[in-house]
């Protein structure tokens, strides 16, 4: 097989003080941070529809990348090119994971029964290289949001047939999901939501949403899948209000419609962003509601209103990202997926290569910075003291239940008003921060 990516050799760890654009300075696959190698922390995953397909076309012009890998654009020998240049890819940067959407790996045809043909034809393919080069799928989804019948949504719509696609595409993915061993299987609800509550009735789409969930969990583990079913959370784009809008929203409707066994969530920084909330919020709500699943791994502008999926390059939000993954007891079944794509003029081979490397450097010294952080401990012991009052005492009985409305009162008119609480001491914890990265 003709190698795609010529000239660019296997990217190889040369340390901080390394000079090469093509090597990692922080990314040290088996350095053991915490007990388990950097490559078992972080479980870098590809994203098949940035990485392969994206091309750098937005709403103002086309693509500038060429992203044909020597075959036409549409046809199932570009699929077949996608495949070989995304383990080639993958291999060269010793990534482990991949993910995609079904119409990401094959062209999507008139007739669901073709598609579903050139998806079978497709994954035997993908499933050759996984033998050949041992790589997983991270999670894998449909694509319900990018053609026209789903204007309205999938779970959502207002169509019976609509939803009986939805279902159809559902139940192919989740086949080809036990096919490839993914462990994982993604919804976004990339267009279940509404632009104007005129024309719509927002507890029917919600339930609608919440059944065909339940289908898909039923037939998942009917046929053997065993792994984590996740939402990702977005607050709107393309819909105005889209139903997952954030973590604790997500949270709730899953408790509401008894999901909460099955799913976790994926958590994205720029959709956290969009929401208003930090990256380590939405991660935080997430573990403290066991339900930290796997995460998107990019950044957003914040000087942009929309979802720039850039590759993270910050590393405040790798490091906070990072201390929130592993106090929750880091990733089982979900990894650090990049949903980052190229910007625009970034447009040859070796520009999708050092993204990647940005990337992944980004994340392995945000986990040596995280882990510095927990073993300085300062951090962790001011929060402990912080509420150290509620451990004893009625602070004690307060936490376990055990006082009344009228023991409160009682000691409250006893002692008289009491003193503000102690400082909060969020500068000198900035501060500290900064101490350990930078110190």
């Amino acid at each position: 097989m003709a190698e795609i990516f010529k000239g660019i050799p296997k990217i190889e760890f040369e340390g901080s003080a390394g000079k090469s654009e093509l090597s990692f300075k922080y990314y040290d696959a088996d350095k053991v941070v915490r007990g388990k190698t950097m490559r078992e922390q972080l479980k870098f995953a590809m994203a098949w529809w940035h990485n392969l397909s994206a091309t750098g076309q937005d709403m103002f012009g086309p693509g500038t990348a060429d992203k044909s890998f020597g075959a036409e654009p549409g046809t199932m020998a570009h699929a077949h090119a996608k495949v070989d240049a995304g383990f080639e890819f993958m291999d060269k940067l010793g990534i482990d994971y991949f993910a995609f959407h079904d119409v990401d790996i094959v062209p999507e045809a008139d007739d669901i029964k073709e598609t579903n043909r050139r998806l079978d034809e497709i994954t035997d393919h993908i499933k050759e290289k996984q033998a050949e080069r041992g790589v997983k799928l991270l999670w894998n989804t449909s694509n319900m949001f990018s053609n026209p019948r789903y204007m309205n949504g999938a779970g959502s719509t207002n169509s019976p047939e609509i939803f009986a696609f939805a279902a159809a595409q559902t139940k192919k993915s989740l086949e080809l999901a036990v096919k490839l061993g993914g462990s994982g299987f993604t919804f976004w609800g990339g267009r279940e939501g509404y632009e104007t509550l005129l024309n719509t009735d927002v507890k029917f789409e919600i339930e609608n949403i919440a059944k065909l969930m339940h289908l898909a969990v039923d037939y998942g583990r009917k046929i053997g899948f065993d792994g984590d079913f996740y939402i990702e959370p977005k607050p709107k784009e393309p819909m105005k209000h889209q139903y997952d809008f954030d973590a604790a929203t997500s949270i709730g409707f899953l408790r509401q419609y008894g999901l909460d066994k099955d799913f976790k969530l994926n958590i994205e920084a720029n959709h956290a962003t969009l929401a208003g909330h930090t990256f380590q919020h939405d991660l935080r709500i997430s573990a403290i509601n066991d339900m930290l699943g796997s995460v998107d791994a990019n950044q957003g502008d914040l000087l942009l209103g929309w979802d720039t999926d850039e590759f993270p390059f910050n590393i405040y939000d790798t490091t906070f990202a990072m201390y929130e993954i592993l106090k929750s007891g880091g990733f089982t079944n979900g990894g650090l997926n990049f949903d980052s794509k190229n910007r625009r003029p970034s447009t040859s081979y070796e520009d999708m290569f050092k993204a990647f490397i940005l990337g992944m450097d980004a994340f392995a010294l945000g986990l040596i910075k995280a882990d510095a952080l927990i073993e300085d401990g300062r951090v962790d012991k001011f929060v402990a003291d912080r509420y150290a009052g509620f451990s004893e005492g009625i602070g004690a009985k307060i936490r376990s239940g055990e006082t009344t409305l009228e023991e409160l009162a009682a000691i409250a008119e006893e002692k008289g008003a009491p003193a503000p609480a102690e400082s909060g001491n969020q500068e000198g914890l900035q501060s500290i921060v900064n101490q350990v990265l930078f110190g």
